[in-house]
């Protein structure tokens, strides 16, 4: 993957075994903010909540990327009516695509969260 031209923040720059590779680190799963990429321990695609997601929710972006894995995989219909009752939007895809749009939705300057499940558990 490329570092998008004028994004800012932690970007992606690969994906493979040992995780997901951000600046000088890797992360088997992980939550990122326009201003830091921070390990995560995550549950469950099917019990996935608010309450997982609370560091994001904290900094009110536009919507949250949820990277489900290797495939995508619908989040609970109950996290995705607590995040909009918030005004968050959700945007749900397979943690490869959501890590490349990540790096496009920031080069854009968009107010975005991002939890990325592993490839494989």
């Amino acid at each position: 993957m490329d570092r998008a031209s004028g994004a800012d923040g932690p970007l992606v720059s690969s994906i493979g075994p040992q995780g997901f590779r951000v600046d000088d680190g890797y992360y088997s799963a992980l939550l990122l903010t326009p201003a830091r990429a921070d390990l995560w321990s995550p549950p469950s695609i099917e019990t996935l909540d608010i309450d997982a997601l609370a560091a994001l929710v904290a900094m009110r972006p536009e919507f949250i990327l949820i990277g489900t894995g290797a495939n995508l995989v619908r989040p609970p219909v109950a996290l995705i009516r607590a995040l909009e009752a918030q005004e968050i939007g959700v945007e749900a895809m397979d943690s490869r695509a959501a890590a490349r749009a990540w790096g496009v939705l920031r080069a854009e300057r968009r107010a975005i969260a991002a939890a990325l499940y592993p490839l494989a558990e």
